[in-house]
């Protein structure tokens, strides 16, 4: 399936990097390094200098914390978008959020995807992404409200879960009026899930890859790696970079990543070793 993200068009066989850029003080993984706003916009020149293709945006730290509202959300990030669109109008801008009204004002900015790593949780989301023009990734979160944990987490299928779940939002969403080209599918490594299922939607993710529908994932120094590798989040490089390669040899289409030299470096590695397409 073709996917047109902004003003970009990514073919088949193309990977593309998305940078994380948080502008929170609680991040797991740079503990607010580019909270302040002058550090955010520079961490976006240097990973559009160093292979970014979309940059995604977050006002909300994805694991339990400090309550961050609607508002103080959007105070986090419509501005970061809208400096950001002003200096690099070719590069695709995306925000993380599950709410409906932060997604209405990034839009405004000059969004083009919102990122609900959540899965729907707000009805309203794919609404406001098919109304403004906007792309959408539908993510498999197990029915997790945002921020939680689930403990004891049981799937007679993850896998089939999955494809069951991140299917049925990417049709919705494109009932709604949202562009085909423009929706993805997320597995969602440890939202809703412990190691063994991220390892095991890891090794089937050609089964999700299979479904049409492109697929993103955003596996870079997350838990299940440091449980398999028994590492701190800051010694995951190597077993984040790993997983991308895996999974860009099943299919996956875009990759959302901290170190972005590192994983452009590495799928681009992974496109020079598959075979041509016929």
């Amino acid at each position: 399936m073709r996917l047109r993200l902004g003003n970009r068009e990514f073919g088949d066989g193309a990977f593309a990097v998305m940078a994380v850029v948080n502008r929170t003080p609680d991040s797991f993984y740079d503990r607010g390094r580019t909270y302040d706003f002058g550090a955010a916009l520079a961490a976006i020149d240097v990973a559009i200098e160093a292979g970014a293709d979309i940059i995604d945006i977050g006002g909300v730290k994805a694991g339990p914390g400090e309550p961050v509202d609607a508002e103080e959300e959007v105070r986090r990030v419509a501005g970061l978008v809208a400096a950001a669109r002003e200096r690099h109008p070719e590069v695709v801008l995306s925000v993380d959020t599950w709410r409906g009204e932060v997604a209405e004002v990034v839009a405004e900015a000059g969004a083009d995807l919102i990122n609900d790593t959540w899965g729907g949780v707000d009805p309203n989301l794919a609404e406001v992404a098919a109304a403004s023009g906007m792309g959408l990734v539908c993510a498999h979160a197990g029915g997790l409200p945002p921020r939680t944990r689930l403990h004891r987490v049981a799937y007679d299928d993850v896998v089939a879960d999955v494809i069951r779940t991140t299917t049925a939002l990417a049709e919705r969403a494109a009932a709604l009026g949202v562009r085909r080209d423009g929706i993805l599918v997320d597995p969602a490594h440890d939202f809703g899930k412990n190691t063994r299922h991220s390892l095991q939607v890891t090794r089937r993710l050609d089964e999700l890859v299979a479904t049409g529908w492109p697929v993103l994932v955003s596996v870079s120094n997350k838990d299940f790696i440091g449980e398999t590798l028994a590492l701190p989040v800051d010694r995951r490089a190597a077993g984040t970079l790993a997983c991308l390669a895996v999974s860009a040899w099943l299919g996956a289409r875009v990759f959302r990543v901290h170190d972005v030299p590192g994983a452009r470096r590495a799928l681009d590695l992974v496109a020079a070793a598959a075979p041509p397409s016929s």
